[in-house]
Protein backbone atom coordinates (compact mmCIF):
# COMPACT_ATOMS: atom_id res chain seq x y z
CA UNK A 1 0.00 0.00 0.00
CA UNK A 2 1.33 3.19 -0.92
CA UNK A 3 1.66 6.43 1.89
CA UNK A 4 -0.08 9.70 0.99
CA UNK A 5 2.16 11.59 -0.41
CA UNK A 6 3.71 15.02 1.45
CA UNK A 7 1.28 17.80 -0.25
CA UNK A 8 2.89 21.54 -0.57
CA UNK A 9 1.02 24.59 0.06
CA UNK A 10 1.36 27.20 -3.08
CA UNK A 11 2.14 29.75 -0.25
CA UNK A 12 5.27 27.21 0.69
CA UNK A 13 8.36 29.24 -0.62
CA UNK A 14 10.53 27.42 -3.38
CA UNK A 15 13.05 25.40 -2.39
CA UNK A 16 15.85 26.17 -4.48
CA UNK A 17 19.92 24.62 -3.83
CA UNK A 18 20.97 22.51 -1.70
CA UNK A 19 17.11 22.37 0.40
CA UNK A 20 15.58 20.97 -2.99
CA UNK A 21 18.82 18.48 -3.65
CA UNK A 22 17.59 16.92 0.00
CA UNK A 23 14.70 17.12 -0.78
CA UNK A 24 15.05 14.92 -4.26
CA UNK A 25 16.85 12.83 -2.20
CA UNK A 26 14.77 11.57 0.58
CA UNK A 27 11.73 11.54 -1.54
CA UNK A 28 13.87 8.59 -3.70
CA UNK A 29 14.89 7.10 -0.48
CA UNK A 30 11.59 6.82 0.99
CA UNK A 31 10.42 5.73 -2.97
CA UNK A 32 12.65 2.90 -2.95
CA UNK A 33 12.35 1.31 0.58
CA UNK A 34 8.85 1.74 -0.14
CA UNK A 35 8.02 0.33 -3.49
CA UNK A 36 11.32 -1.22 -4.21
CA UNK A 37 13.35 -0.46 -7.18
CA UNK A 38 11.81 -2.39 -9.67
CA UNK A 39 8.19 -0.36 -8.99
CA UNK A 40 10.37 3.28 -8.83
CA UNK A 41 9.62 5.58 -11.52
CA UNK A 42 11.09 9.50 -11.91
CA UNK A 43 7.69 10.20 -12.08
CA UNK A 44 6.72 8.37 -8.37
CA UNK A 45 9.60 10.23 -6.97
CA UNK A 46 8.64 13.75 -8.56
CA UNK A 47 5.64 13.34 -6.99
CA UNK A 48 6.33 11.96 -3.58
CA UNK A 49 8.91 15.73 -3.55
CA UNK A 50 6.42 17.07 -5.06
CA UNK A 51 8.12 18.58 -7.94
CA UNK A 52 7.90 17.52 -11.88
CA UNK A 53 10.28 14.76 -13.71
CA UNK A 54 12.11 17.95 -15.56
CA UNK A 55 13.22 18.63 -12.10
CA UNK A 56 14.98 15.48 -11.64
CA UNK A 57 16.52 14.73 -15.03
CA UNK A 58 18.23 18.01 -14.54
CA UNK A 59 19.98 16.36 -11.89
CA UNK A 60 19.84 12.35 -12.49
CA UNK A 61 19.89 11.16 -16.00
CA UNK A 62 17.95 8.06 -15.59
CA UNK A 63 16.56 6.14 -11.91
CA UNK A 64 19.89 4.21 -11.49
CA UNK A 65 21.75 7.08 -10.70
CA UNK A 66 18.85 8.54 -8.73
CA UNK A 67 19.08 5.61 -6.52
CA UNK A 68 22.56 5.60 -6.02
CA UNK A 69 22.99 9.51 -4.98
CA UNK A 70 20.23 8.60 -2.85
CA UNK A 71 22.66 6.08 -1.21
CA UNK A 72 24.81 8.54 -1.02
CA UNK A 73 23.13 10.90 0.49
CA UNK A 74 21.53 8.27 3.02
CA UNK A 75 25.55 7.17 3.92
CA UNK A 76 28.23 9.72 3.15
CA UNK A 77 31.30 9.09 3.00
CA UNK A 78 33.51 6.98 0.91
CA UNK A 79 31.89 3.98 2.03
CA UNK A 80 34.96 1.16 2.49
CA UNK A 81 37.50 2.25 3.73
CA UNK A 82 41.38 1.12 3.08
CA UNK A 83 42.65 0.66 7.21
CA UNK A 84 46.16 0.82 7.91
CA UNK A 85 46.08 -0.58 11.65
CA UNK A 86 49.96 -1.77 11.52
CA UNK A 87 48.94 -5.66 10.97
CA UNK A 88 47.60 -8.38 8.28
CA UNK A 89 45.26 -9.37 10.96
CA UNK A 90 44.14 -5.60 12.32
CA UNK A 91 43.74 -4.59 8.30
CA UNK A 92 40.77 -7.08 8.22
CA UNK A 93 39.18 -6.55 11.06
CA UNK A 94 38.95 -2.81 10.22
CA UNK A 95 38.08 -2.75 6.39
CA UNK A 96 35.12 -5.90 7.75
CA UNK A 97 33.90 -3.25 10.74
CA UNK A 98 33.66 -0.73 8.13
CA UNK A 99 31.55 -2.65 5.74
CA UNK A 100 29.55 -3.44 9.13
CA UNK A 101 29.30 0.11 9.82
CA UNK A 102 27.82 0.79 5.81
CA UNK A 103 25.44 -1.78 6.02
CA UNK A 104 24.21 -0.75 9.62
CA UNK A 105 23.87 3.40 7.79
CA UNK A 106 22.09 1.94 5.19
CA UNK A 107 19.09 0.17 7.12
CA UNK A 108 15.80 -0.13 5.74
CA UNK A 109 17.33 -0.01 1.77
CA UNK A 110 19.21 -3.35 2.90
CA UNK A 111 16.25 -5.44 1.78
CA UNK A 112 16.06 -3.77 -1.30
CA UNK A 113 19.81 -3.90 -2.09
CA UNK A 114 20.44 -7.45 -1.47
CA UNK A 115 16.78 -8.28 -3.57
CA UNK A 116 18.53 -6.08 -6.81
CA UNK A 117 21.81 -8.59 -6.13
CA UNK A 118 19.23 -11.64 -7.26
CA UNK A 119 18.04 -9.52 -10.14
CA UNK A 120 19.67 -9.31 -13.59
CA UNK A 121 18.89 -5.89 -13.77
CA UNK A 122 21.04 -2.54 -14.24
CA UNK A 123 21.14 -1.49 -10.86
CA UNK A 124 22.12 -5.10 -9.71
CA UNK A 125 24.66 -5.01 -11.94
CA UNK A 126 25.75 -1.99 -11.03
CA UNK A 127 26.06 -2.31 -7.54
CA UNK A 128 27.80 -5.52 -7.70
CA UNK A 129 30.72 -4.59 -9.89
CA UNK A 130 31.30 -1.30 -8.19
CA UNK A 131 31.23 -3.43 -5.03
CA UNK A 132 33.29 -6.08 -5.57
CA UNK A 133 35.89 -3.07 -7.34
CA UNK A 134 35.99 -1.29 -3.76
CA UNK A 135 36.44 -3.92 -2.06
CA UNK A 136 38.95 -5.75 -3.87
CA UNK A 137 41.08 -2.53 -4.68
CA UNK A 138 40.95 -2.20 -0.55
CA UNK A 139 42.11 -5.90 0.06
CA UNK A 140 44.70 -5.64 -2.94
CA UNK A 141 46.46 -2.58 -0.76
CA UNK A 142 46.16 -4.45 2.93
CA UNK A 143 48.09 -7.64 1.37
CA UNK A 144 50.31 -5.48 -0.65
CA UNK A 145 51.46 -3.37 3.16
CA UNK A 146 51.57 -7.09 4.26
CA UNK A 147 53.82 -8.20 2.12
CA UNK A 148 55.97 -5.49 2.84
CA UNK A 149 56.20 -5.81 6.37
CA UNK A 150 56.98 -8.95 5.85
CA UNK A 151 53.67 -10.55 7.57
CA UNK A 152 52.73 -12.52 3.94
CA UNK A 153 55.02 -14.08 1.25
CA UNK A 154 54.88 -11.22 -2.18
CA UNK A 155 51.98 -12.70 -4.48
CA UNK A 156 48.58 -12.01 -5.73
CA UNK A 157 45.39 -14.09 -4.77
CA UNK A 158 42.40 -13.86 -6.78
CA UNK A 159 39.69 -11.35 -7.06
CA UNK A 160 37.29 -13.89 -5.73
CA UNK A 161 39.27 -14.66 -2.67
CA UNK A 162 39.73 -10.64 -2.02
CA UNK A 163 36.41 -10.42 -1.85
CA UNK A 164 35.43 -13.40 0.17
CA UNK A 165 35.50 -11.68 3.73
CA UNK A 166 32.61 -9.54 2.41
CA UNK A 167 30.58 -11.74 0.53
CA UNK A 168 30.71 -14.27 3.61
CA UNK A 169 29.59 -10.73 5.08
CA UNK A 170 26.91 -10.61 2.62
CA UNK A 171 25.72 -13.99 2.83
CA UNK A 172 24.80 -13.88 6.35
CA UNK A 173 22.85 -11.14 6.31
CA UNK A 174 20.99 -12.38 2.94
CA UNK A 175 20.61 -15.78 4.41
CA UNK A 176 21.83 -16.26 7.69
CA UNK A 177 19.19 -13.16 9.04
CA UNK A 178 22.20 -11.78 10.95
CA UNK A 179 21.15 -9.05 13.36
CA UNK A 180 22.10 -5.38 12.42
CA UNK A 181 24.29 -4.71 13.60
CA UNK A 182 26.32 -7.56 12.35
CA UNK A 183 27.62 -8.96 15.67
CA UNK A 184 31.77 -7.93 15.77
CA UNK A 185 32.33 -11.67 17.26
CA UNK A 186 30.79 -12.92 13.50
CA UNK A 187 32.99 -10.62 12.04
CA UNK A 188 36.50 -12.08 14.22
CA UNK A 189 35.28 -15.66 12.82
CA UNK A 190 35.02 -14.91 9.67
CA UNK A 191 38.64 -13.19 9.72
CA UNK A 192 40.29 -15.86 11.82
CA UNK A 193 38.76 -19.06 11.25
CA UNK A 194 38.26 -18.78 7.15
CA UNK A 195 39.76 -15.98 5.42
CA UNK A 196 43.28 -16.22 7.43
CA UNK A 197 43.70 -19.62 6.78
CA UNK A 198 43.06 -19.15 3.26
CA UNK A 199 45.45 -16.45 2.85
CA UNK A 200 48.04 -18.85 4.83
CA UNK A 201 47.20 -22.25 2.69
CA UNK A 202 47.30 -20.28 -0.44
CA UNK A 203 50.37 -17.98 0.00
CA UNK A 204 52.47 -20.79 1.44
CA UNK A 205 51.55 -23.44 -1.43
CA UNK A 206 52.70 -20.27 -3.77
CA UNK A 207 56.11 -20.04 -1.13
CA UNK A 208 57.01 -23.52 -1.25
CA UNK A 209 56.69 -23.66 -4.79
CA UNK A 210 59.16 -20.70 -4.90
CA UNK A 211 61.42 -21.85 -2.54
CA UNK A 212 62.07 -25.29 -3.70
CA UNK A 213 62.54 -23.71 -7.28
CA UNK A 214 65.35 -22.17 -5.61
CA UNK A 215 66.63 -25.08 -3.54
CA UNK A 216 65.29 -22.96 -0.59
CA UNK A 217 62.79 -23.35 2.54
CA UNK A 218 59.79 -21.55 2.21
CA UNK A 219 59.00 -19.31 5.42
CA UNK A 220 55.62 -18.67 7.51
CA UNK A 221 53.38 -16.78 6.63
CA UNK A 222 50.45 -14.84 8.24
CA UNK A 223 52.51 -14.02 11.36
Amino acid sequence: MTSARPKRSRTDPRRRGAELEDALLRAAWDEVVEVGYADLTMESVAERAQTSRAVLYRRWPDRRELVLAAFRHRAPGSGIETPDTGSFRGDVLALLRSVARRYDQLQGMYSVIMAEYAKDSDLSTYLRDRANQSVGSAMTVILDRAAARGELAPGSLSPRVKRLPVDLLRHELLFGKAAMPIPDEFIVEITDEIFLPLVELQAGAEVAGDAEADGGTARNVVR
